[in-house]
Protein backbone atom coordinates (compact mmCIF):
# COMPACT_ATOMS: atom_id res chain seq x y z
CA UNK A 1 0.00 0.00 0.00
CA UNK A 2 1.85 3.11 -1.22
CA UNK A 3 1.68 6.62 0.18
CA UNK A 4 -0.25 7.93 -2.83
CA UNK A 5 -3.01 5.38 -2.26
CA UNK A 6 -3.19 6.31 1.43
CA UNK A 7 -3.16 9.99 0.49
CA UNK A 8 -6.15 9.51 -1.81
CA UNK A 9 -8.09 7.76 0.94
CA UNK A 10 -7.25 10.55 3.39
CA UNK A 11 -8.47 13.17 0.91
CA UNK A 12 -11.90 11.52 0.90
CA UNK A 13 -11.86 11.08 4.68
CA UNK A 14 -10.86 14.73 5.14
CA UNK A 15 -13.59 15.91 2.75
CA UNK A 16 -16.23 13.86 4.59
CA UNK A 17 -15.31 14.22 8.27
CA UNK A 18 -15.63 17.87 9.13
CA UNK A 19 -17.80 20.17 11.19
CA UNK A 20 -20.89 18.26 10.11
CA UNK A 21 -19.78 15.29 12.18
CA UNK A 22 -20.58 17.25 15.35
CA UNK A 23 -24.20 17.67 14.21
CA UNK A 24 -24.85 13.98 13.60
CA UNK A 25 -25.62 12.90 17.21
CA UNK A 26 -27.96 15.88 17.57
CA UNK A 27 -29.70 15.24 14.23
CA UNK A 28 -30.00 11.49 14.91
CA UNK A 29 -31.05 11.68 18.57
CA UNK A 30 -34.81 11.71 17.93
CA UNK A 31 -34.51 8.75 15.56
CA UNK A 32 -32.49 6.59 17.95
CA UNK A 33 -29.10 4.92 17.57
CA UNK A 34 -30.09 1.70 15.78
CA UNK A 35 -32.43 3.34 13.30
CA UNK A 36 -29.99 6.16 12.55
CA UNK A 37 -27.14 3.65 12.05
CA UNK A 38 -29.25 1.84 9.46
CA UNK A 39 -29.89 5.09 7.62
CA UNK A 40 -26.21 6.02 7.81
CA UNK A 41 -25.48 2.73 6.05
CA UNK A 42 -28.14 3.38 3.39
CA UNK A 43 -26.96 6.97 2.89
CA UNK A 44 -23.36 5.78 2.52
CA UNK A 45 -24.45 3.24 -0.12
CA UNK A 46 -26.38 5.83 -2.12
CA UNK A 47 -23.73 8.57 -1.93
CA UNK A 48 -20.95 6.11 -2.84
CA UNK A 49 -22.98 5.06 -5.86
CA UNK A 50 -23.32 8.74 -6.77
CA UNK A 51 -19.53 9.14 -6.44
CA UNK A 52 -18.99 6.24 -8.85
CA UNK A 53 -21.32 7.93 -11.37
CA UNK A 54 -19.23 11.09 -10.98
CA UNK A 55 -16.13 9.00 -11.77
CA UNK A 56 -17.76 7.44 -14.84
CA UNK A 57 -18.88 10.79 -16.26
CA UNK A 58 -15.55 12.46 -15.51
CA UNK A 59 -13.83 9.75 -17.55
CA UNK A 60 -15.87 10.82 -20.59
CA UNK A 61 -13.74 13.97 -20.66
CA UNK A 62 -10.07 14.88 -20.48
CA UNK A 63 -8.42 15.03 -17.01
CA UNK A 64 -8.82 18.29 -15.12
CA UNK A 65 -12.54 18.81 -15.82
CA UNK A 66 -14.89 19.49 -12.90
CA UNK A 67 -18.61 19.05 -12.23
CA UNK A 68 -19.56 22.17 -14.16
CA UNK A 69 -17.70 21.06 -17.30
CA UNK A 70 -19.16 17.55 -16.97
CA UNK A 71 -22.72 18.90 -16.75
CA UNK A 72 -22.23 21.16 -19.76
CA UNK A 73 -20.73 18.35 -21.90
CA UNK A 74 -23.60 15.93 -21.17
CA UNK A 75 -26.67 18.06 -20.36
CA UNK A 76 -25.90 21.30 -22.21
CA UNK A 77 -26.60 24.82 -20.93
CA UNK A 78 -29.39 23.65 -18.61
CA UNK A 79 -27.01 21.24 -16.86
CA UNK A 80 -24.35 23.95 -16.72
CA UNK A 81 -26.67 26.42 -14.98
CA UNK A 82 -27.98 23.82 -12.50
CA UNK A 83 -24.45 22.60 -11.68
CA UNK A 84 -23.11 26.15 -11.33
CA UNK A 85 -25.90 27.29 -9.01
CA UNK A 86 -25.91 24.04 -6.98
CA UNK A 87 -22.14 24.18 -6.52
CA UNK A 88 -22.28 27.83 -5.49
CA UNK A 89 -25.15 27.49 -3.03
CA UNK A 90 -23.72 24.26 -1.59
CA UNK A 91 -20.45 25.98 -0.72
CA UNK A 92 -22.20 29.10 0.62
CA UNK A 93 -24.52 27.11 2.89
CA UNK A 94 -21.65 24.94 4.16
CA UNK A 95 -19.57 28.03 4.85
CA UNK A 96 -22.50 29.60 6.74
CA UNK A 97 -22.75 26.45 8.87
CA UNK A 98 -19.04 26.39 9.69
CA UNK A 99 -18.86 30.11 10.45
CA UNK A 100 -21.80 29.69 12.82
CA UNK A 101 -20.26 26.65 14.50
CA UNK A 102 -16.77 28.14 14.54
CA UNK A 103 -17.97 31.36 16.16
CA UNK A 104 -19.81 29.29 18.77
CA UNK A 105 -16.65 27.34 19.57
CA UNK A 106 -14.63 30.59 19.72
CA UNK A 107 -17.19 32.06 22.12
CA UNK A 108 -16.98 29.06 24.47
CA UNK A 109 -13.18 29.28 24.51
CA UNK A 110 -13.20 33.04 25.23
CA UNK A 111 -15.73 32.64 28.05
CA UNK A 112 -13.33 30.25 29.79
CA UNK A 113 -10.82 33.13 30.03
CA UNK A 114 -13.53 35.65 31.01
CA UNK A 115 -13.69 37.42 27.66
CA UNK A 116 -17.19 38.21 26.41
CA UNK A 117 -18.18 39.43 22.96
CA UNK A 118 -21.37 39.97 20.99
CA UNK A 119 -22.40 37.31 18.42
CA UNK A 120 -21.74 39.57 15.40
CA UNK A 121 -18.26 40.37 16.75
CA UNK A 122 -17.43 36.67 17.18
CA UNK A 123 -18.56 35.72 13.68
CA UNK A 124 -16.68 38.67 12.17
CA UNK A 125 -13.45 37.91 14.07
CA UNK A 126 -13.56 34.19 13.21
CA UNK A 127 -14.26 34.86 9.52
CA UNK A 128 -11.64 37.60 9.16
CA UNK A 129 -8.79 35.76 10.90
CA UNK A 130 -9.20 32.38 9.25
CA UNK A 131 -10.41 33.90 5.98
CA UNK A 132 -7.01 35.60 5.68
CA UNK A 133 -5.39 32.14 5.96
CA UNK A 134 -7.38 31.05 2.91
CA UNK A 135 -6.48 34.29 1.12
CA UNK A 136 -2.84 33.28 1.60
CA UNK A 137 -3.32 30.48 -0.93
CA UNK A 138 -3.60 26.73 -1.20
CA UNK A 139 -0.02 25.98 -0.14
CA UNK A 140 -0.46 27.88 3.12
CA UNK A 141 -3.80 26.17 3.80
CA UNK A 142 -2.36 22.77 2.88
CA UNK A 143 0.43 23.04 5.47
CA UNK A 144 -2.03 24.04 8.21
CA UNK A 145 -4.63 21.47 7.15
CA UNK A 146 -2.22 18.51 7.20
CA UNK A 147 -1.29 19.10 10.83
CA UNK A 148 -4.91 19.72 11.83
CA UNK A 149 -6.13 16.57 10.03
CA UNK A 150 -3.68 14.26 11.81
CA UNK A 151 -4.50 15.96 15.13
CA UNK A 152 -8.25 15.61 14.45
CA UNK A 153 -8.07 11.88 13.70
CA UNK A 154 -5.81 11.21 16.69
CA UNK A 155 -8.06 13.12 19.11
CA UNK A 156 -11.15 11.44 17.64
CA UNK A 157 -9.84 7.94 18.44
CA UNK A 158 -8.69 8.98 21.92
CA UNK A 159 -12.05 10.60 22.67
CA UNK A 160 -14.02 7.59 21.45
CA UNK A 161 -12.03 5.29 23.75
CA UNK A 162 -12.25 7.63 26.76
CA UNK A 163 -16.01 8.32 26.45
CA UNK A 164 -16.94 4.65 25.81
CA UNK A 165 -17.00 3.68 29.55
CA UNK A 166 -19.73 6.31 30.14
CA UNK A 167 -22.07 4.77 27.57
CA UNK A 168 -25.35 3.40 28.94
CA UNK A 169 -27.05 0.72 26.84
CA UNK A 170 -30.50 2.03 27.81
CA UNK A 171 -29.77 5.23 25.86
CA UNK A 172 -29.66 3.20 22.64
CA UNK A 173 -33.29 2.19 23.00
CA UNK A 174 -36.23 4.25 21.81
CA UNK A 175 -36.49 6.78 19.04
CA UNK A 176 -38.89 7.01 16.12
CA UNK A 177 -37.84 6.16 12.57
CA UNK A 178 -40.29 8.80 11.28
CA UNK A 179 -37.86 11.50 12.46
CA UNK A 180 -35.60 10.58 9.53
CA UNK A 181 -37.30 13.35 7.53
CA UNK A 182 -35.70 15.91 9.85
CA UNK A 183 -32.16 14.51 9.72
CA UNK A 184 -31.71 12.84 6.32
CA UNK A 185 -30.21 15.96 4.70
CA UNK A 186 -27.53 16.21 7.38
CA UNK A 187 -26.68 12.55 6.74
CA UNK A 188 -26.42 13.34 3.01
CA UNK A 189 -24.13 16.32 3.70
CA UNK A 190 -21.89 14.11 5.85
CA UNK A 191 -21.12 11.93 2.81
CA UNK A 192 -20.58 14.75 0.32
CA UNK A 193 -17.09 13.55 -0.67
CA UNK A 194 -17.92 12.99 -4.37
CA UNK A 195 -17.05 16.61 -5.08
CA UNK A 196 -13.36 15.65 -4.89
CA UNK A 197 -13.58 12.65 -7.27
CA UNK A 198 -12.58 14.64 -10.41
CA UNK A 199 -9.41 15.73 -8.60
CA UNK A 200 -8.67 12.14 -7.59
CA UNK A 201 -9.08 10.97 -11.20
CA UNK A 202 -6.38 13.42 -12.26
CA UNK A 203 -4.21 12.51 -9.25
CA UNK A 204 -4.24 8.77 -10.07
CA UNK A 205 -3.79 9.20 -13.86
CA UNK A 206 -6.93 7.24 -14.84
CA UNK A 207 -5.95 4.17 -12.80
CA UNK A 208 -9.54 2.86 -12.58
CA UNK A 209 -8.81 -0.09 -10.30
CA UNK A 210 -7.07 2.11 -7.73
CA UNK A 211 -9.70 4.85 -8.03
CA UNK A 212 -12.52 2.44 -7.23
CA UNK A 213 -10.64 1.13 -4.19
CA UNK A 214 -9.90 4.66 -2.98
CA UNK A 215 -13.56 5.69 -3.29
CA UNK A 216 -14.88 2.57 -1.54
CA UNK A 217 -12.30 2.44 1.28
CA UNK A 218 -12.19 6.22 1.69
CA UNK A 219 -15.98 6.43 2.05
CA UNK A 220 -16.20 3.40 4.36
CA UNK A 221 -13.91 4.97 6.98
CA UNK A 222 -16.25 7.96 7.62
CA UNK A 223 -19.21 5.56 7.89
CA UNK A 224 -17.44 3.60 10.64
CA UNK A 225 -16.32 6.81 12.36
CA UNK A 226 -19.84 8.28 12.26
CA UNK A 227 -21.48 5.18 13.76
CA UNK A 228 -18.84 4.97 16.51
CA UNK A 229 -19.19 8.71 17.22
CA UNK A 230 -22.98 8.48 17.38
CA UNK A 231 -22.58 5.49 19.67
CA UNK A 232 -20.42 7.17 22.30
CA UNK A 233 -22.24 10.54 22.23
CA UNK A 234 -25.81 9.20 22.06
CA UNK A 235 -24.93 6.43 24.48
CA UNK A 236 -23.55 8.80 27.10
CA UNK A 237 -26.07 11.64 26.62
CA UNK A 238 -29.77 10.64 26.74
CA UNK A 239 -31.99 12.01 23.98
CA UNK A 240 -35.34 12.24 25.75
CA UNK A 241 -35.09 14.54 28.74
CA UNK A 242 -34.70 18.22 29.50
CA UNK A 243 -31.45 19.81 28.28
CA UNK A 244 -30.39 16.81 26.21
CA UNK A 245 -29.42 16.07 22.61
CA UNK A 246 -32.88 16.63 21.10
CA UNK A 247 -33.11 20.11 22.63
CA UNK A 248 -29.93 21.14 20.79
CA UNK A 249 -31.77 21.10 17.44
CA UNK A 250 -33.20 24.48 18.47
CA UNK A 251 -30.16 25.79 20.36
CA UNK A 252 -28.25 28.77 18.97
CA UNK A 253 -25.04 27.33 20.46
CA UNK A 254 -25.27 23.70 19.40
CA UNK A 255 -21.59 22.73 19.65
CA UNK A 256 -20.78 24.53 22.90
CA UNK A 257 -24.00 23.28 24.53
CA UNK A 258 -23.14 19.70 23.57
CA UNK A 259 -19.65 20.21 25.02
CA UNK A 260 -21.19 21.47 28.28
CA UNK A 261 -23.57 18.49 28.46
CA UNK A 262 -20.69 16.06 27.97
CA UNK A 263 -18.59 17.89 30.57
CA UNK A 264 -21.42 17.59 33.13
CA UNK A 265 -21.91 13.91 32.28
CA UNK A 266 -18.31 12.66 32.42
CA UNK A 267 -16.90 15.12 34.97
CA UNK A 268 -13.45 14.53 33.50
CA UNK A 269 -11.22 17.49 32.67
CA UNK A 270 -9.14 15.52 30.14
CA UNK A 271 -12.21 14.42 28.16
CA UNK A 272 -13.71 17.92 28.32
CA UNK A 273 -10.51 19.54 27.10
CA UNK A 274 -10.07 17.01 24.30
CA UNK A 275 -13.70 17.44 23.21
CA UNK A 276 -13.32 21.23 23.04
CA UNK A 277 -10.08 20.78 21.10
CA UNK A 278 -11.78 18.32 18.74
CA UNK A 279 -14.74 20.62 18.02
CA UNK A 280 -12.34 23.50 17.33
CA UNK A 281 -10.31 21.45 14.84
CA UNK A 282 -13.43 20.09 13.11
CA UNK A 283 -14.83 23.55 12.54
CA UNK A 284 -11.49 25.00 11.46
CA UNK A 285 -10.60 22.26 8.95
CA UNK A 286 -14.13 22.35 7.53
CA UNK A 287 -14.03 26.15 7.23
CA UNK A 288 -10.61 26.15 5.55
CA UNK A 289 -11.51 23.40 3.07
CA UNK A 290 -14.86 24.87 1.99
CA UNK A 291 -13.47 28.42 1.85
CA UNK A 292 -10.63 27.30 -0.38
CA UNK A 293 -13.06 25.51 -2.72
CA UNK A 294 -15.36 28.53 -2.86
CA UNK A 295 -12.69 31.16 -3.47
CA UNK A 296 -11.13 28.97 -6.20
CA UNK A 297 -14.55 28.37 -7.79
CA UNK A 298 -15.35 32.11 -7.87
CA UNK A 299 -11.86 32.93 -9.13
CA UNK A 300 -12.23 30.58 -12.11
CA UNK A 301 -15.92 31.23 -12.76
CA UNK A 302 -15.57 35.04 -12.70
CA UNK A 303 -12.04 35.09 -14.17
CA UNK A 304 -10.62 37.13 -11.28
CA UNK A 305 -7.18 37.31 -9.70
CA UNK A 306 -6.40 36.88 -5.99
CA UNK A 307 -4.45 40.13 -5.82
CA UNK A 308 -5.06 43.87 -5.75
CA UNK A 309 -8.60 45.24 -6.02
CA UNK A 310 -9.89 42.05 -7.67
CA UNK A 311 -8.47 40.04 -4.77
CA UNK A 312 -10.32 42.20 -2.25
CA UNK A 313 -13.57 41.84 -4.21
CA UNK A 314 -13.03 38.09 -4.40
CA UNK A 315 -12.46 37.96 -0.64
CA UNK A 316 -15.71 39.87 -0.03
CA UNK A 317 -17.67 37.71 -2.49
CA UNK A 318 -16.44 34.60 -0.70
CA UNK A 319 -16.99 35.55 2.92
CA UNK A 320 -19.47 38.44 3.13
CA UNK A 321 -22.69 36.58 2.09
CA UNK A 322 -22.29 33.69 4.60
CA UNK A 323 -21.10 36.13 7.27
CA UNK A 324 -24.28 38.21 6.89
CA UNK A 325 -26.40 35.04 7.03
CA UNK A 326 -24.84 34.05 10.35
CA UNK A 327 -25.00 37.58 11.82
CA UNK A 328 -28.74 37.80 11.13
CA UNK A 329 -29.40 34.11 11.80
CA UNK A 330 -26.95 33.04 14.54
CA UNK A 331 -28.48 29.55 14.94
CA UNK A 332 -27.62 28.69 11.34
CA UNK A 333 -25.39 25.68 12.07
CA UNK A 334 -27.85 22.76 12.00
CA UNK A 335 -30.21 24.38 9.50
CA UNK A 336 -27.47 25.37 7.05
CA UNK A 337 -26.20 21.78 7.03
CA UNK A 338 -29.75 20.68 6.19
CA UNK A 339 -29.95 23.10 3.27
CA UNK A 340 -26.50 21.95 2.12
CA UNK A 341 -27.91 18.41 1.95
CA UNK A 342 -30.47 19.61 -0.60
CA UNK A 343 -27.72 20.88 -2.91
CA UNK A 344 -25.67 17.72 -2.29
CA UNK A 345 -28.60 15.66 -3.60
CA UNK A 346 -28.81 17.78 -6.76
CA UNK A 347 -25.07 18.05 -7.42
CA UNK A 348 -23.78 14.66 -6.24
CA UNK A 349 -26.72 12.32 -6.87
CA UNK A 350 -29.30 13.57 -9.35
CA UNK A 351 -26.95 15.28 -11.81
CA UNK A 352 -24.33 12.45 -11.94
CA UNK A 353 -27.04 9.85 -12.62
CA UNK A 354 -28.65 12.05 -15.31
CA UNK A 355 -25.25 12.85 -16.84
CA UNK A 356 -24.39 9.17 -17.13
CA UNK A 357 -27.87 8.36 -18.46
CA UNK A 358 -27.40 10.86 -21.32
CA UNK A 359 -23.64 10.48 -21.57
CA UNK A 360 -23.63 6.73 -22.31
CA UNK A 361 -25.40 7.50 -25.60
CA UNK A 362 -22.75 9.98 -26.75
CA UNK A 363 -19.51 9.12 -24.94
CA UNK A 364 -17.37 6.11 -24.07
CA UNK A 365 -15.81 5.70 -20.65
CA UNK A 366 -13.07 3.51 -19.27
CA UNK A 367 -15.43 2.68 -16.40
CA UNK A 368 -19.19 2.01 -16.34
CA UNK A 369 -21.09 1.80 -13.05
CA UNK A 370 -22.64 -1.71 -12.77
CA UNK A 371 -26.40 -2.14 -12.86
CA UNK A 372 -27.23 -0.56 -16.20
CA UNK A 373 -30.27 1.72 -16.56
CA UNK A 374 -31.93 0.19 -13.50
CA UNK A 375 -29.14 1.54 -11.29
CA UNK A 376 -29.32 4.97 -12.93
CA UNK A 377 -33.10 5.15 -12.53
CA UNK A 378 -32.84 4.00 -8.91
CA UNK A 379 -30.49 6.89 -8.04
CA UNK A 380 -32.65 9.38 -9.98
CA UNK A 381 -35.79 8.15 -8.18
CA UNK A 382 -34.09 8.30 -4.74
CA UNK A 383 -32.87 11.83 -5.52
CA UNK A 384 -36.37 13.02 -6.40
CA UNK A 385 -37.79 11.45 -3.22
CA UNK A 386 -35.06 13.10 -1.11
CA UNK A 387 -35.72 16.50 -2.69
CA UNK A 388 -39.44 16.06 -2.01
CA UNK A 389 -38.65 15.23 1.64
CA UNK A 390 -36.40 18.31 1.84
CA UNK A 391 -39.21 20.57 0.64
Amino acid sequence: MNSKFIGGILLIVGTSIGGGMLALPVANSAMGFWQSSLFLLLTWSLMTLGALFVLEVNLYLAPGKNMVSMAYATLGKTGLIIAWLSYLFLLYTLLSAYISGGADVLNSLLIKVNIYAKPWQLTSIFTLIFGLFVYGGIHFVDIINRGLMFAKLAVYFILTILIAPFVEVNNFHGGEISYITGSIMILITSFGFAIIVPNLREYFNDDIKTLKKVVLIGSLIPLICYIAWDGVIMGSLPAHAEHTLMSLMYDEHTTSSMANMLENRVNNNIISSLFNFFTSICMLTAFLGVSLCLISFLKDGLNMKIEGKEGLNLFLLTFLPPLLVVIYYPSAYIHALTYAGFFCVVLLLLLPALMSFVGRKNFTSKYIVPGGKACQLLVIACSIILLFVAF
